[in-house]
């Protein structure tokens, strides 16, 4: 009885027996080292591509427009132009910025910026405002400042500036504020002029001149 118990596992092992793993080739010469073992790791082991999806974007990065694209004549709204020659333009007043810009002798017979000319070039300077005083459109500014030496000081400064070409009506209201108006007086108005000297105006240095900030410990 025992024979044949050790008989049939015997079988069994046979059934099951595993294949055969063969041996591998002297490590000496196929060494991680190797050159030649290198070559062969890689050899075994290639990329393989798998798409995603739909290729979107083309072979060369781009992409063809979707019809709805084509139906909202979007390339009609793009700036441009088909010739590759670079056209040199003159720069003009929404080109080249005002403090760059030369006063202009203004004639009588000219007629002052309107309001929408005036908001618009109003933009382009930085702490000035728009008023009216006596049917007279003006550009007008104020700098509060340190003290009555830091006010002079800066009337001092846009005088400079101006290189005696034009004198706004700089004020000291106060000890410590100085108050610029500009307008064109020979037109009743203001004039491109007015803006160009508040541009110059605004690259005066001022803030060596301005109240300390307090620092709470």
């Amino acid at each position: 009885m025992a024979s044949s118990a050790l008989s049939a596992l015997s079988n069994r092992a046979l059934l099951f027996r595993l294949p055969s793993i063969p041996l591998l080739p002297n490590p000496a010469i196929f060494s991680i080292s190797s050159p030649k073992a290198l070559r062969t790791r890689r050899s075994l082991v290639r990329p393989i591509a798998v798409g995603t999806g739909p290729d979107l974007l083309g072979d060369i990065g781009a992409r063809d427009p979707f019809p709805e694209e084509l139906e909202s004549n979007f390339a009609e709204n793009v700036l441009g132009d088909t010739d590759t020659l670079h056209r040199i333009l003159i720069p003009n007043i929404t080109a080249l910025s005002l403090s760059q810009m030369k006063l202009e002798p203004v004639e009588s017979l000219t007629q002052p910026l309107s309001a929408e000319d005036a908001g618009r070039l109003l933009k382009k300077i930085v702490g000035w405002r728009l008023v009216e005083d006596d049917g007279i459109m003006k550009l007008q500014c104020e700098w509060r400042l340190r003290d009555a030496a830091c006010g002079e000081e800066l009337i001092s400064r846009i005088n400079k500036v101006l290189e005696n070409t034009h004198y706004p009506n700089i004020s000291l209201e106060q000890p410590n504020i100085v108050k610029a108006e500009l307008y064109t007086p020979s037109i009743g108005g203001l004039s491109i002029n007015d803006f160009i000297i508040g541009a110059k105006i605004d690259k005066v240095k001022v803030l060596d001149l301005l109240p300390r900030k307090r620092v709470w410990a």
